[in-house]
């Protein structure tokens, strides 16, 4: 058999000729270098094109092998750009492709969902020339839960990029959970199937799954810097393909430009998708493995942890002396190392201001964090303090002075863009904060794009339509327990989420949450700064086992996998740290479940205490069970309606 380059037409490419092409792989990828694959061979990416002639659009077909079932994930990506001296790069001709070299990599990081990441990938390079005989280079590779590809040119010049041609074409069975963008990325997303909902703009991350149910993929993108814009997805052509699409001209009150300016030579962001079984969706890390390594050496100074925050139950909070006491008083309490200044903290009064707020603060053993408005001209919010993050000047000026009053670190809000200049802004402020051993996380800004891989000082983003939203009108009370379900499979797979979670008790809006179901938020939700939203009663009225659950529960973990779940309906995750684990399990449906959880990942022959926590008899009581369990024993939940259960597991 002699497959060529020329010679692959997609519509009589047929599953029994991509079987085929999987049985032979790793010799085509030697001979013709028409298809990488996964070190371990599950994941396939076939280089084809639209005619042939060898001309053309030329697109990625993706396929996924699950134990001898070949399912096609994605039919066709299309590749290209088109740049402002009129240079197309959608007609181009194939020239040659390297030899495939692994990529092998292994890191630490000091917070996420696993701290030892590896990262084992099948890397070639494939060269291609447009009408005017100028080349572009195409990195793929091939991971074992996942692919990422990105465009590279040498040579010299500077450039606006006019359009990007990458475009994600699925087939119409394929089932999809898609979060409508906005400025803040704070909407919810929605399930759909064979839907004909078209929108201009949908933002990341995208989750899909295919109709013979076996494979889900996660659309993403990675190692976002100055050099380029944020994307969007757009399938307002074709329902089916989701072409990336660039900011809005709008967008941060008009300022800025939309369209990238690059300098050759230049590499785009990574285009990543995730792809395999819903856990190996959850586990992945493949949007920190491809983003630079950490510029920071000594992250020493980089400490996860819990925070008490005063903002949900009172919008005002930080602006009285008494309330910010009182939610210190709660951080030792809890054994919590942080308290957050949110905003008008500059506006304190009844009975003593920032300085005296600090010092009892410090005084307590606890760490301060302090909220900043981003500023600029970028941003309606004239919210206070405002400019003191703008300038590389006002952040020296401000990071000296904070660094003198023992605060370590600040959340900056408000970005409201994602154009080329507010990327930069964001790296700009992460490099300036690392120089003062400042950690900073991102409210009212973009979704996680592996920045915490190469700056490990970012703790967190917000970027999540999080336990705020009862505060801001009747809607999330309903729709919040299918969208927590949901928060495990998209949004929190690809870096620290800042939801706020864990409030017993009510805001200006209720839940129907349960006790059960807030309570497992601790664990379902990565954050490496975890803001326990309730005020200082909703923990101190809690019985003494999920009181002391909270005491401890981590912010940061060594490794993480689904027991169970799919999104909308239920979650159950395992975390682990050190030799603790830690499930949470929560039901986003109105009708009562029970779950079982079979403990095969604990290690074998061995003993260990399970402490559950799970729902009483109605939504506001906790039962508590202790008992002892090994590798081959199961436990059976009773979940009520919008319910849930926390659990720890401590070797004996």
């Amino acid at each position: 058999m002699n497959i060529t380059k020329s010679h692959i037409d997609p519509k009589i490419f047929s599953k029994a000729a991509l079987y085929l092409v999987f049985l032979l792989g790793s010799m085509l990828v030697s001979a013709n270098n028409l298809l990488v694959k996964s070190p371990n061979g599950k994941i396939m990416v076939n280089v084809l094109h639209s005619d042939h002639s060898g001309n053309g659009r030329w697109f990625l077909n993706v396929n996924y092998n699950d134990s001898g079932k070949l399912t096609e994930a994605i039919p066709a990506i299309d590749l290209g750009l088109m740049l402002s001296d009129n240079s197309s790069f959608d007609n181009i001709t194939f020239l040659k492709a390297s030899k495939p070299v692994l990529i092998r990599e292994s890191y630490t990081m000091p917070h996420g969902k696993s701290s030892q990441r590896t990262n084992l990938g099948n890397e070639v390079v494939f060269t291609f020339q447009n009408r005017e005989k100028k080349k572009m280079e195409v990195i793929l590779r091939v991971y074992n839960d996942g692919i990422a590809f990105r465009y590279s040119f040498s040579g010299k010049g500077n450039f606006t990029v006019r359009d990007e041609l990458t475009a994600y074409t699925i087939n119409n069975e394929t089932a999809r959970w898609t979060e409508k963008w906005n400025p803040a990325n704070e909407g919810l997303y929605s399930a759909m199937a064979g839907d004909k909902t078209q929108q201009e703009e949908w933002g990341y991350p995208a989750l899909f799954q295919t109709k013979e149910k076996n494979c889900w993929f996660l659309l993403h993108e990675s190692a976002v810097d100055g050099n380029y814009c944020g994307s969007k997805l757009s399938n307002k052509s074709d329902k089916n393909t989701y072409k990336i699409t660039f900011p809005d001209p709008k967008d941060g009150r008009g300022k800025g430009d939309s369209l990238p300016k690059i300098t050759f030579p230049w590499q785009s962001p990574w285009r990543v998708i995730i792809i395999g079984s819903l856990n190996d969706i959850v586990a992945s890390t493949l949007v920190d493995d491809v983003a630079p390594p950490s510029v920071i050496k000594n992250t020493d100074w980089i400490k996860p942890g819990a925070v008490s925050w005063n903002y949900w139950s009172d919008n005002h909070g930080t602006r009285d002396f008494k309330t910010v006491c009182a939610f210190a008083d709660l951080a030792v309490a809890m054994n919590w190392p942080y308290t957050l200044l949110d905003w008008e903290w500059d506006a304190m009064g009844n009975g003593g201001n920032l300085d005296d707020a600090l010092k009892y603060i410090r005084s307590k053993g606890i760490k301060p964090l302090m909220w900043y408005n981003s500023g600029g001209d970028h941003t309606w919010v004239s919210s206070t303090p405002k400019d003191r993050i703008l300038t590389h000047e006002n952040r020296v000026e401000e990071f000296s002075k904070l660094r003198k009053l023992g605060v370590a670190g600040v959340k900056v809000d408000f970005f409201e863009s994602e154009k080329q200049e507010m990327i930069q802004y964001y790296i700009d402020i992460l490099e300036d904060a690392a120089k003062f051993e400042m950690m900073v996380y991102f409210h009212g800004c973009l979704v996680p794009r592996g920045w915490a891989r190469t700056y490990p000082n970012l703790m967190t983003y917000e970027a999540v339509r999080g336990a705020e939203w009862y505060n801001n009108g009747p809607e999330f009370t309903a729709t919040a327990p299918v969208h927590n379900t949901i928060l495990p499979f998209t949004r929190n797979v690809v870096g620290s989420m800042d939801y706020t979670p864990v409030t017993f008790t009510n805001s200006q809006f209720p839940h129907l949450t349960s006790y059960g179901h807030e309570l497992a938020l601790s664990v379902l939700f990565e954050s490496a700064l975890q803001h326990f939203a309730d005020r200082p009663e909703g923990y101190s009225d809690l019985p003494d086992a999920p009181r002391a659950f909270l005491k401890e529960v981590p912010t940061s973990w060594d490794e993480t996998i689904l027991l169970q779940g799919f999104p909308g309906k239920e979650a159950v995750l395992a975390r682990r740290k050190t030799q603790k684990w830690y499930i949470g399990g929560i039901n986003g449906e109105n009708i009562e479940k029970n779950i079982k959880i079979t403990f095969d990942f604990l290690e074998k022959n061995k003993k260990y205490k399970l402490r559950l926590i799970k729902d009483g008899r109605h939504d506001k009581q906790l039962v508590t069970d202790d008992m002892v369990i090994g590798n081959t024993d199961s436990v059976t939940v009773k979940e009520l309606r919008r319910g849930g259960f926390a659990a720890v597991i401590s070797p004996l």
